[in-house]
């Protein structure tokens, strides 16, 4: 891109009628301009994490300057929206881990030219990768576990899960059911209903996953039917609806249920993430433990992916996009975002940095947590429609629905939405 600076010059030149052609050298020239987008406007922390990178990859080199603009998260994925449709997106932005298909299909995207040897570093969950192809990566992931106190598992004679031997089904419901029978909790475990939206699919299809069921035939992305409604996912369903039948969650939290109710007693275990272990843990001190997913069926797991980085296909600058990103994913860099923020690190050298989730850090098993047992939400255009009608049916089931007719629904709904869009396969 032309600077003022080049362009007065050379107005200058042909208004005194100057023969000579005149060049800048490239020493002289002022780097080119990569605009950078975040969502991170009401998250002081992370933007200054953020703007560090950016001042130290510009001052790195003088062929490129990146400059940021942060926006409130509310209104971040609209200023993404309106932007691709006035052809203007910024060369650089983020985008939460599981919309990276969507805005790939809607053309927001280009595929990464970072360093293969960087990339093949992060943990998969981290990666955003459709039809083949890289199109974004973060500097971090989250992890779910089962936040405990050792005193309740030691009272109640539980064996503590470890990640090579989880809590199967029947422990875990052993687990509940012991809890509630001792009269001392108003409640045996809080789930997050308190929450509403992408926590649906995060927190609650992993559980889905581990009976063996899932949100979409992930072989063909073509149908969810047998999938999403077949025996597994029906059998995660009735067992799911019955923890609520037998009061042993709310079903719906109010926000001190779910901020404060497991680190002030009232229930004995949570289902939550990594970023409130950093609170259980000042306040419980020894006596907090973080416990594995616990294996329903064929697997444990948890959701995978949280925010990630790409380079629009409209950039002009393709490369000054992917060099930024390649600077950014240094270790040092990854282990700052990790420990600043309470997120998880995602590489082995990261992890081993961090001062938070080292080795021989007491949250170290978060990062096991999130290397063992992510997994990404289905890699389709499509997910955003998935989402929203799992969390309709999940919510449903909860508050006593016929579960067949609820996961029946659901998969009706998302079928037509496959078939609608042509099954989101773009002629090529």
């Amino acid at each position: 891109m032309k600077s003022k600076w080049r362009i007065s010059l050379t107005a200058a030149v042909v208004a005194v009628g100057l023969l000579a052609p005149v060049t800048v050298s490239a020493a002289n020239a002022a780097p080119v301009e990569i605009p950078l987008w975040t969502h991170n406007g009401g998250n002081a922390a992370e933007l200054a994490d953020v703007n560090l990178v950016v001042k130290d990859f510009n001052a790195s080199q003088s062929k490129y300057k990146v400059t940021v603009k942060a926006f409130p998260q509310i209104n971040y994925n609209d200023a993404i929206v309106a932007s691709a449709a006035a052809n203007r997106l910024p060369c650089i932005m983020d985008t939460d881990a599981p919309v990276v298909p969507s805005w790939v299909y809607a053309g927001y995207l280009s595929p990464l030219t970072v360093d293969k040897k960087i990339t093949d570093k992060l943990q998969t969950s981290v990666k955003g990768i459709y039809d083949g192809k890289l199109y974004s990566a973060g500097f971090y992931d989250a992890a779910i576990a089962l936040l405990a106190r050792k005193s309740t598992l030691a009272a109640a004679g539980l064996r503590t899960p470890t990640i090579e031997k989880p809590w199967t089904l029947a422990e875990f419901n052993d687990a509940l059911a012991k809890a509630k029978a001792t009269g001392k909790y108003d409640y045996a475990i809080s789930l997050g209903t308190g929450w509403d939206g992408e926590w649906y699919p995060y927190g609650f299809s992993p559980l889905l996953q581990s009976f063996g069921g899932d949100l979409i035939n992930r072989k063909t992305n073509k149908t969810a039917e047998g999938v999403l409604n077949g025996a597994a996912s029906l059998a995660w369903g009735k067992w799911f609806q019955n923890i609520f039948a037998q009061g042993l969650a709310p079903k719906k939290e109010t926000a001190d249920q779910r901020d404060n109710g497991f680190v002030t007693g009232k229930i004995a275990y949570q289902w939550n993430g990594s970023w409130a272990a950093a609170t259980a843990a000042e306040k419980l001190g020894s006596d907090f433990i973080a416990l594995p997913p616990p294996n329903l069926g064929t697997k444990a797991y948890i959701g995978g992916g949280s925010w990630q980085w790409a380079v629009s296909s409209t950039c002009a600058n393709k490369a000054g996009a992917n060099a930024w990103l390649q600077f950014a994913l240094q270790t040092k860099y990854l282990a700052k975002f990790a420990d600043d923020l309470f997120n998880l690190p995602i590489t082995a050298e990261a992890t081993k940095a961090s001062k938070t989730f080292g080795p021989s850090s007491k949250y170290a098993d978060f990062a096991k947590f999130s290397a063992t047992f992510a997994l990404i939400r289905p890699a389709t255009p499509a997910y955003p429609v998935i989402a929203k009608v799992f969390e309709t049916a999940t919510k449903d089931i909860i508050n006593g629905a016929d579960v067949q007719k609820s996961l029946d629904s659901a998969v009706d709904q998302i079928n037509k939405n496959l078939k609608d869009n042509y099954y989101y396969v773009k002629k090529k």
